[in-house]
């Protein structure tokens, strides 16, 4: 039975509501991590407590535990048509832009919504944020 700081091997799939895959971690490669050091959801983490090998589950959160609420300030247009030339963006494209905060520099990815001769409308929330999210996860090692 899993427990804190078991380290766990385990498959899964991540859907959308819509039914839509966002990841999937197969039998043949997956993914082992620690119980307790936070590297899944901590509701998902949660959830795998009490669980044996061979066991499946699954498992629904809410955007607030998975990646959080979108958030529309972190939807911006660019002006920077220098951009556009060098770069050009198509709606979808992920660009790793240069922002500051709290007076740091820090490169972060916005996915390109909307592409005009002069203009860049770009989206910094992640692409999960406001999705509830389904895994579906079945253990197939356990380590203390």
């Amino acid at each position: 039975m899993i427990q804190q700081n078991d380290t766990v091997t385990l498959a899964f799939t991540g859907r959308l509501d819509n039914g839509d895959i966002f990841t999937e971690v197969g039998k043949d490669d997956p993914l082992t991590v620690t119980i307790g050091k936070l590297e899944l959801p901590p509701t998902l983490e949660e959830a795998l407590l009490g669980m044996a090998i061979g066991d499946s589950k699954t498992v629904r959160l809410s955007p607030d535990e998975g990646f959080g609420p979108r958030h529309k300030d972190l939807v911006q247009v660019i002006k920077n048509s220098q951009m556009i030339e060098k770069l050009s963006p198509k709606p979808g494209m992920v660009l790793s832009l240069k922002t500051e905060k709290d007076g740091q520099e820090h490169v972060v990815p916005a996915t390109v919504l909307r592409v005009t001769d002069s203009e860049i409308e770009v989206d910094y929330n992640h692409p999960l944020a406001g999705h509830h999210l389904t895994y579906t996860v079945t253990i197939i090692g356990i380590d203390r």
